[in-house]
Order: C-alpha cells, then sequence, then structure tokens
C-alpha cells in the first residue's frame, strides 16, 4: 500500500498530500510503520511533495507515534474530534489524555502539529473554547473546526447547526491563544486548505 500511495501521489504530481487511514488497533503498533514506509515511499519518487499525516493515538503508544515520526513528516495531524465531556460518547476508542499527548510529543520533538474538532455534537460554546485552550497547552500550532454531519442514522446526531458567528468567534479565540493558523466554518474539514494552512 505505501507504494502504491506513492505512485499515486506521482502520477498526480502532488505538491502536498494528507494521509490518513481507519484505525489499524488490530497490528501491535497501531499502523505506524505503514505510515513510516508511506512518507518514505513519497519522498523516493516525489520529493518535492509535502506530506501531512492524521494519525490516531495509537492506544496511547508514544513509541509508535515515534515511529511515524522518524520518517519526518512535514505536518502531524491527531484529531481530537471533540470535548472532553462527549469523548467517551463519540470516540469510545479513545481518550483525551492520550489524543493530547500525541500532539505534546510531537511538538517536543519540534514537529508542526495540527488539529481538527466537530462541532455540534451537544458541547457548550464554554466547553469547545476549553477544549481549543488544552488543544494550543500541547503546543499545537494548527487547528481546524468544522461542523458535525450525521453520515448513518447509526452515527451520533446532529445537535445543532452552529452558526458562522459562533465559526468566526472560535477562530478569534484561537488566534488570540496563538495558532498559527486556524480554519473554522461550516465546511471545514482535517484537510481542508491544508497546504495554505501549513505555509
Amino acid at each position: 500500500e505505501p507504494d502504491r500511495v506513492a505512485e499515486a501521489v506521482y502520477d498526480l504530481k502532488l505538491d502536498y498530500a494528507v494521509i490518513t487511514s481507519v484505525n489499524r488497533d488490530e497490528l501491535p503498533d497501531g499502523g505506524a510503520f505503514i505510515f513510516a514506509e508511506t512518507v518514505r515511499c513519497i519522498r523516493a519518487i516525489r520529493p518535492s511533495c509535502l506530506v501531512e499525516l492524521l494519525v490516531p493515538d495509537f492506544c496511547g503508544n508514544l513509541e509508535s507515534l515515534d515511529v511515524v515520526l522518524r520518517a519526518k513528516p512535514d505536518v502531524l495531524n491527531h484529531n481530537v474530534e471533540t470535548v472532553p465531556r462527549l469523548y467517551r460518547t463519540i470516540q469510545p476508542w479513545s481518550n483525551w489524555d492520550d489524543s493530547l499527548a500525541i500532539l505534546r510529543h510531537a511538538g517536543e520533538q519540534g514537529f508542526v502539529t495540527k488539529c481538527g474538532i466537530i462541532t455540534g455534537l451537544g458541547e457548550t460554546n464554554e466547553e469547545l473554547f476549553d477544549a481549543i485552550r488544552q488543544v494550543r497547552e500541547t503546543g499545537c500550532q494548527i487547528l481546524t473546526v468544522g461542523q458535525y454531519l450525521s453520515p448513518t442514522p447509526r452515527h451520533a446526531t446532529v445537535e445543532r447547526a452552529v452558526s458562522n458567528e459562533e465559526f468566526k468567534q472560535y477562530e478569534e479565540f484561537a488566534r488570540e491563544l496563538g495558532f498559527a493558523a486556524a480554519l473554522c466554518g461550516s465546511l471545514v474539514r482535517s484537510s481542508y486548505r491544508a497546504k495554505w494552512a501549513y505555509e
């Protein structure tokens, strides 16, 4: 798979690629080697391409994260997705502290870090502001905040549509906290204007 991804990046002549996957909790390293090998394969045939990795929390295993970081991605992205109170409901396979640890550890190693949050799941504005603050305290530099849209009836329901004014408030707050880039809006997702946010 890393070879095939690299070949696609080469064929498409990409200058910025965002690489992610489903959680691979069944693997001892959580899929860390596959992420790292994908970066190496891209660099081998398209060295000019910047690579952003959107990774899981590796079940809190920072040694697995180090496997990824040794491949030297240009951006290490990990989404907390929601506020601490709702974490176990929305992300039952993960936990808030592990997510923050991923961002903090990568930042301490000198990597550009990025994080995404989705809104409309029942959080209050106060909870969202606090979540943004906690993410920033890890040293995270890039933030995305977007509206949750339920993909199927089996998923969590949309509790409310967040207004454009609220998204502006989130963005202003994030910039006041010192994020280098903050992209907040109803259709914003993790990879939204990814190269622009990095530059």
